[in-house]
């Protein structure tokens, strides 16, 4: 079975949406939760956040950003192209319940992956306040739809080009100084970033979630590649997560495991971008 790509869009210059026709998964997906894709028999399994789903439309939607061949590749294909492989939902949905005000946080690709919960945390009646982070304006993505899901909306970039200038962490710490009061916070986004939000709440005692990201192969629990510490023990993140309480994940022993590849990930993109000329 193939996997057809109905809709591209752009969400930024290295960002891309796509809408998959599957509906299998479409029916069964929740927030929180991803698939494993493989573009062709030769590729690569990479997992990505299922960003929304239409049942109706037997339609997923999954974000990617351009860090190495895989993704490049896929987000050169076109609308009416068809994908070798998308097996899911995997991992454990997200734990939506009323909290009372929920942070959501998102840096980079990660604001696509925290929009379905920004959605299901409102619809559970929390007062969800949103914070996003960019490195610039142009890189900020579905700020408009998370605004209509949101009460409050904050924005941060790197550079100072829209918003708060500074990190998303820091945005919230000066939130929470100000006196907001969370009684959750989740964040999805680069590692470094999660693991500044852990840092952040961790002092005030809130609660506090993230959305993991290693290595994965299969996403099923066989390979162990995505093993992460959380609370002194060993989780898989594909079949225990992908989301830990925060205060509990070794995040600087996930950072190292995700550089495990780095050199052959730079060889790959090299050889594909000399092979079709799209890094020129």
């Amino acid at each position: 079975m193939m996997y057809r790509i109905v809709k591209k869009e752009d969400l930024a210059p290295t960002i891309k949406k796509f809408d998959i026709h599957a509906p299998l998964i479409a029916k069964k997906a929740k927030p929180g939760q991803f698939v494993m894709i493989r573009i062709d028999e030769k590729g690569e399994r990479i997992p990505l956040t299922i960003v929304d789903a239409s049942p109706e439309r037997g339609t997923i939607t999954i974000a990617a950003l351009e860090v190495g061949k895989t993704t490049k590749k896929l987000n050169s294909m076109k609308e009416g192209d068809y994908i070798a492989n998308v097996a899911g939902p995997l991992g454990n949905p997200a734990e939506i319940a009323y909290y009372g005000t929920v942070a959501c946080v998102g840096g980079g690709v990660g604001i696509a992956c925290i929009y379905p919960e920004v959605k299901a945390f409102k619809k559970a009646g929390n007062y969800v306040i949103s914070i996003l982070g960019a490195r610039t304006k142009e890189m900020l993505i579905l700020k408009n739809e998370i605004k209509e899901w949101s009460d409050e909306l904050y924005v941060a970039t790197d550079d100072g080009s829209e918003g708060f200038h500074g990190f998303v962490h820091l945005l919230l710490k000066k939130l929470i100084e100000e006196g907001k009061r969370f009684d959750l916070v989740v964040a999805v986004g680069p590692v470094p970033m999660m693991k500044a939000v852990a840092e952040t709440t961790k002092p005030y005692g809130i609660k506090t979630i993230v959305s993991l990201n290693p290595i994965m192969v299969d996403g099923t629990g066989m390979c162990g590649c995505c093993r992460v510490e959380v609370g002194g023990k060993t989780k898989f993140a594909c079949v225990d997560g992908p989301e830990f309480d925060a205060h509990e994940v070794d995040f600087d022993l996930l950072m190292a495991r995700n550089r495990r590849f780095v050199e052959e990930e730079r060889l790959a993109l090299k050889k594909f971008e000399e092979s079709c000329a799209c890094g020129r």
